[in-house]
């Protein structure tokens, strides 16, 4: 008797999730506790890294935030990193947030969409999601036309679009594809 469809997309189904079971557990045995949501409550805070002669350099990546090639987002700086292999920063740049924030922690990459329009009505462009709050998607993305001078942080709609501007969307798509590590830090 040859074995039953349903029972073979069963087998293959339940492999897959204990893989990616297994994987997750990987990734989050491998993360710096203090990056995790489990162990925000009384993490080491992540201060800004000083330049010489010790004034603050914002453009510096922060230590603690990872390893590994990932987007590092400082919820108090405004600011992300993308970091490539060895802890390179390749690129720094401000952004400005939506009104609803991640929790610190490690996140993958999970959507994209090229354009669509935001929870705030305007035009977006090179959105990249990596986690929800309360069904608002958390992501970054890129106003288009006059919708770039508008700050998503002041509008009464719930919206997770951490703003970022056309320039450095553009390397933000190019760099965080589906499944990139996305550590949000204080």
């Amino acid at each position: 008797m040859a074995p039953s469809s349903a029972g073979f997309v069963t087998a293959l189904t339940a492999a897959a999730l204990a893989t990616v079971g297994f994987l997750g557990y990987q990734a989050y045995a491998a993360t710096p506790a203090h990056l995790t949501k489990g162990h925000t409550n009384g993490a080491q805070a992540i201060t800004t890294p000083k330049a010489p002669g010790g004034k603050k350099n914002a453009t510096l990546l922060p230590p603690g935030s990872g390893t590994g090639a990932r987007v590092v987002y400082s919820l108090r700086g405004h600011r992300v990193w993308l970091v490539g292999l060895g802890d390179k920063v390749i690129r720094t740049f401000k952004v400005t947030p939506g009104n609803i924030a991640p929790a610190p922690g490690v996140y993958a990459v999970t959507s994209r969409s090229n354009a669509v329009t935001g929870t705030d009505g305007a035009p977006i462009e090179h959105v990249v999601r990596f986690t929800s709050v309360d069904g608002v998607a958390i992501g970054f993305s890129a106003a288009v036309g006059d919708a770039a001078s508008a700050d998503p942080s002041t509008t009464t709609v719930r919206t997770g679009g951490i703003r970022e501007s056309r320039a450095d969307g553009d390397v933000m798509w190019t760099f965080a594809t589906i499944g990139a590590t996305v550590a949000v830090i204080p």
